[in-house]
């Protein structure tokens, strides 16, 4: 026998499942970069900016271990603590961690530039929003609402806490579809500002789209962003589009203003039977 049967998905997207911080709100994720820097600081040791950014998108407390292993982290912190940062270090700091970052997060819970409208077009199509991050359920209990306030307000909000385990694993995707009552996972599409949510979404078995200017491979707000000459946006673009294409995703896109475009390019390749 020549040919086997194989399901093929041709219908349209159900649902569209956002990252938070450099996504949908905080441009340039500076809430999780500020607060570990001052963490750092309060502990004697100095982290870079690049440091603290090191981890982003992952659940913090692995965030947190990822700027701990940086070399140059783990050097300083041997030099002032006498002996190598220790898994009773990062238990210690992310305990110290928790409270510095919910103290602040209103702070950054303006919605990115496109994203109420975004949502209102989606939902026009009967699209569902879901929405992950590397945040606890305590932290998004206090950016959420705010967020709401501001206009920005998802149909689904899963946490790193409320599963096994946070990203790269598949489990918050999963969630958000057991939620959103949304089924296959090929209708679903997952948006975000780094490599962690490109894993994220290709472990869930979606198609994922990578945002290169609003989040945390940029690393600017919106003023210092809207100040660039266009020579300026396109170098950058040509620094980190390459980044989020390497980890996987199918499209990378300026910011979440340019994704209807992309989605209709999704659901053309679905009618034609292509398939993550």
């Amino acid at each position: 026998m020549e040919f086997i049967f194989k399901r093929s998905y041709r219908g349209s997207i159900k649902a569209v499942v956002f990252d938070w911080a450099g996504t949908t709100v905080d441009f340039g994720s500076f809430a999780p970069t500020a607060v570990f820097l001052r963490l750092f600081e309060s502990q004697g040791v100095t982290i870079t900016a690049e440091d603290a950014r090191s981890g982003m998108g992952l659940m913090k407390r692995d965030h947190l271990r990822r700027i701990m292993a940086q070399p140059a982290v783990a050097e300083s912190w041997r030099i002032v603590h006498g002996a190598p940062p220790s898994e009773a270090d990062v238990d210690r700091l992310f305990a110290n961690f928790i409270p510095m970052q919910m103290a602040v997060l209103t702070e950054y819970a303006k919605p990115i530039q496109g994203v109420v409208n975004l949502l209102e077009t989606l939902r026009s199509k009967g699209i569902k929003i879901g929405s992950t991050t590397g945040y606890l359920r305590s932290m998004m209990e206090v950016l959420a609402p705010e967020a709401k306030r501001q206009g920005y307000d998802p149909d689904c909000i899963i946490c790193p806490d409320d599963t096994t385990a946070g990203r790269p694993y598949p489990w918050m995707c999963y969630l958000n579809a057991i939620q959103l009552g949304v089924y296959p996972m090929q209708a679903m599409v997952k948006v975000g500002d780094t490599i962690p949510d490109i894993e994220e979404g290709l472990n869930a078995g979606m198609w994922t789209v990578g945002v290169s200017l609003t989040g945390n491979l940029f690393g600017m707000d919106e003023t210092a962003f809207q100040a660039l000459s266009p020579e300026k946006i396109g170098e950058a673009r040509k620094r980190i589009e390459p980044q989020l294409y390497q980890c996987g995703a199918h499209y990378v896109i300026d910011g979440v203003w340019d994704l209807p475009e992309v989605l209709d390019k999704i659901e053309y390749r679905l009618r034609m039977g292509e398939n993550v």
